[in-house]
């Protein structure tokens, strides 16, 4: 693919990427349709965690929204910032930890495609491209904070979306949701064939009672959360 000095690849919609960061996909097209359908205008403030390339804080931006994207990865942050300068929209791309990075902020709409593939490793992977995806052996490692710092992190009426695998659990999600307060459902799903990170795993995800033998396709979903 064309790629520029920088060593970036071309995304659809203008999009670049440095290599490792986590390129949009079908989870990402199904949050985006989810937040299509929130009202969104100049005085929306927003949080992003995990931007990626920043493809979805960018749409909120290019409607209005004044938005804050964080990522753990510094090559997310710069392909953020790029396509932020490409694209010509004001866009806030922080470095770090969502919790830190954001303390004592407070967003009318809280955003996440966080890291949701189970892995055989509980620790949650430094460096490299895995940091997209890894996310425990249950892949509810950075799940589990978003549920618990969303009352945190959102004002009064102010709405939490996040799309993962339904192999973590939207039950769970919904539990913990609802637990911290928040009313919450799941507004959308889709069903995708496995990727490639899922097939090298086939195995252990079978006898880990995660997958079905032969599986072939990943429930996703989209949780919305609001705060009353």
């Amino acid at each position: 693919m064309p790629s520029t000095a920088l060593s970036t690849t071309t995304l659809p919609g203008g999009l670049v990427a440095l290599p490792g960061v986590y390129q949009p996909q079908a989870d990402t097209r199904l949050l985006a349709a989810a937040l299509a359908h929130e009202d969104l205008g100049f005085h929306t403030e927003i949080l992003e965690i995990g931007t990626g390339t920043g493809a979805l804080a960018l749409h909120a931006a290019a409607r209005g929204a004044r938005v804050t994207a964080v990522d753990v990865s510094w090559p997310a942050v710069a392909t953020a910032r790029l396509n932020a300068w490409r694209h010509r929209l004001p866009l806030s791309v922080l470095h770090g930890d969502f919790e830190a990075r954001t303390a004592g902020r407070r967003f009318d709409v809280v955003f996440s495609n966080p890291p949701y593939v189970p892995a055989p490793d509980n620790r949650l992977p430094s460096r490299g491209p895995e940091r997209a995806w890894d996310a425990g052996l249950d892949g509810r490692a950075v799940i589990d904070r978003i549920c618990a710092d969303a009352p945190a992190r959102l004002r009064p009426g102010g709405i939490l979306l996040m799309v993962h695998s339904g192999m973590c659990g939207a039950e769970k999600t919904l539990d913990r949701l609802a637990g911290a307060g928040l009313a919450a459902g799941v507004t959308a799903t889709a069903s995708v064939p496995w990727g490639p990170v899922l097939r090298s795993r086939r195995s252990w995800l079978e006898q880990r009672g995660l997958a079905a033998e032969a599986e072939e396709r990943e429930e996703l979903v989209v949780i919305r959360a609001q705060r009353p």
